[in-house]
C-alpha cells in the first residue's frame, strides 16, 4: 500500500500500518485459531456490568489502535478506526481466548468479560502485546471504578488519562525505530521436543492456575541462586523433560521454551503496540542426564548472554529486513501470507516445546490498591497442540496461568509437583470439571 503511513483527517488518525510483529498473527488465523491473549483482575466486591460498559465506553477512545478493525489491502492488512456500536461487556464464558473474527463483533478485536468481581480484556494480538492490553485493562479498571465513587484514583504507569489524546510514541511501530543493526545474525534453531497430547473438541481451552506467594518463591529461587524467572524457567523445562523421558521414543530431541522479551526493557518506547522478541532457553537431553540444579545453571547462562541490547537490537533487525526489502513489499498479500504461514509451521512453532512469558510484579496508582486482589494472564489458545505458561504478581499474589487445547496435563502436573517439593504452596484453579492428581 502506497500511503503514508500516518494519514491526518480531521485531526485524527485515518489508518495504522500493522507493526512488525502484528503482520504475522492474521496470517496464522483458522477457523479454530486466532492469536488471542487475556488479561484479567479480580477486584475485591462484585462486578457491576452496567457501570463496567460506561466505564468502557469511556475508556475504549483513548486507545485508538485497540478502537479499531483490521482490513486487507492488496499488499498489506493495516488498522482503521472502528466507530461501530460496541463493544458490548458479556458476562464469562468456561472456555476462554477464543477465536476471534475479523468481520464478526462488529469488527472488533478485543472482547470485555465479567464473573462475580472479576474483569476480563481478551484482545488479538494484531493490536498490541502484553504491555498495551495492561494499560487498557488498568485505565479500563480505574475508570470502572471511579463511575463507582472511588474519586481519588490517580493517574499514572499503566493507567492513563481517558480525557488526554495519544502520544506520536504510543501508537508508533517501535520495531522499525530500533531495527538498525549493521548486520542480521542469522537463528539456525534445531526442531525441539513436541508434547504428544489428544486434543480437545473445538471451543475447548483448558486452564489451569497455580496461586502462590511472591516471597515463598522468591525464598525458594535464592537457593538455587536464581531469579523468580530463572527458577519458573527451570520448572517448567523440567516437566517438559520429564514428559518426554517417560514416553516411548526412538529419540530424544531438545527440550525449548519460547519466552518473549519486552524490548521496552532495553529501548526507550512507550508503545502501546507490539514490542516483543523471542528467546530460547533450553536443554538437550541428548548431551546426558540433567540434574534440577544444572537446568538452572542453563537457564541462567542462556538468559544472561541472550537478554541485552546488542543481540535483541540484532534480533529485531533481522526481523524487519524482510519487511524493508523493496521487491518483497510489492508482493501481493496472499503469496506474503502462503510463505509466512508455512515457514511458521513448517519451522517457527516447532523451535520450541511450550510457552512462557512472564509480565512480573505489576504495580498500580496507590488509591487503586485497597480494590484489586489479584491479575491473571492467559497466553491464549497454542498453535499447535501444547501448553502455554504466564506468570504474573501483585503484591505477594503471583499466579501461574496454564493454557492448552490437550486432555491430558502430564507437564502442568510435573511443574506444580516440583514447586510443592521445593516447599511452595500452591492453590490450583481450573476450568476442568475433574483434575487428576
Amino acid at each position: 500500500m502506497e500511503k503514508k503511513e500516518l494519514k491526518e483527517k480531521s485531526g485524527r488518525r485515518e489508518w495504522y500500518q500493522l507493526d512488525l510483529s502484528a503482520i504475522v498473527y492474521p496470517t496464522l488465523q483458522r477457523h479454530d485459531f486466532s492469536s488471542v491473549y487475556r488479561l484479567s483482575v479480580v477486584l475485591k466486591e462484585e462486578v457491576q456490568p452496567e457501570v463496567l460498559q460506561r466505564a468502557l465506553d469511556l475508556t475504549l477512545p483513548r486507545f485508538p489502535t485497540y478502537k479499531a478493525a483490521i482490513r486487507k489491502g492488496l499488499f498489506w492488512r493495516y488498522l482503521e478506526p472502528n466507530d461501530r456500536p460496541g463493544p458490548f461487556v458479556q458476562e464469562d464464558v468456561k472456555n476462554p481466548c477464543q477465536p476471534m473474527y475479523f468481520k464478526a463483533n462488529n469488527r472488533y478485536l478485543i472482547r470485555v468479560y465479567y464473573f462475580r468481581s472479576r474483569i476480563a480484556l481478551e484482545a488479538h494480538h494484531s493490536l498490541g502485546d502484553g504491555t498495551g492490553g495492561m494499560c487498557v485493562l488498568q485505565t479500563l479498571t480505574a475508570t470502572y471504578l471511579r463511575l463507582l465513587g472511588h474519586e481519588e484514583i490517580e493517574n499514572g504507569g499503566f493507567v492513563l488519562d481517558i480525557n488526554g489524546a495519544p502520544s506520536e510514541g504510543e501508537l508508533e511501530d517501535a520495531y522499525m525505530k530500533y531495527a538498525n543493526a549493521k548486520v542480521c545474525p542469522p537463528r539456525l534453531q534445531e526442531k525441539a521436543y513436541r508434547v504428544r497430547g489428544t486434543a480437545e473438541p473445538f471451543y475447548t481451552l483448558n486452564i489451569i492456575d497455580g496461586i502462590m506467594s511472591v516471597s515463598e518463591v522468591m525464598a525458594v529461587a535464592k537457593r538455587y541462586h536464581a531469579t523468580i524467572t530463572e527458577y519458573l524457567n527451570a520448572v517448567l523445562l523440567l516437566a517438559l523433560l520429564t514428559k518426554q523421558l517417560k514416553e516411548t521414543r526412538i529419540r530424544l530431541r531438545p527440550v525449548k521454551i519460547a519466552m518473549p522479551v519486552n524490548l521496552r526493557r532495553f529501548f526507550p518506547s512507550e508503545t502501546l503496540r507490539n514490542f516483543i522478541t523471542m528467546i530460547y532457553p533450553g536443554v538437550d537431553p541428548r548431551l546426558g542426564d540433567y540434574t534440577f540444579e544444572e537446568i538452572v545453571v542453563q537457564v541462567q547462562n542462556y538468559m544472561r548472554y541472550h537478554i541485552n541490547e546488542k543481540l535483541l537490537r540484532g534480533d529485531i533487525t533481522t526481523n524487519a529486513a524482510t519487511q524493508r526489502n523493496p521487491l518483497i513489499r510489492v508482493v501481493p498479500l496472499f503469496l506474503k501470507d502462503l510463505v509466512v504461514r508455512t515457514f511458521y509451521t513448517k519451522v517457527q512453532d516447532r523451535n520450541s516445546s511450550a510457552g512462557l512469558t512472564n509480565m512480573g510484579a505489576l504495580k498500580v496508582p496507590e488509591g487503586m490498591r485497597p480494590y484489586i486482589d489479584r491479575f491473571d494472564i492467559y497466553m491464549g489458545q497454542p498453535f499447535s497442540r501444547r501448553t502455554n505458561c504466564a506468570i504474573i504478581s501483585f503484591g505477594d499474589v503471583l499466579t501461574v496461568n496454564f493454557a492448552s487445547s490437550i486432555i491430558e496435563a502430564d507437564v502442568e502436573r510435573y511443574f506444580f509437583r516440583k514447586l510443592v517439593q521445593d516447599g511452595i504452596h500452591v492453590r490450583i484453579e481450573s476450568n476442568r470439571d475433574r483434575m487428576e492428581d
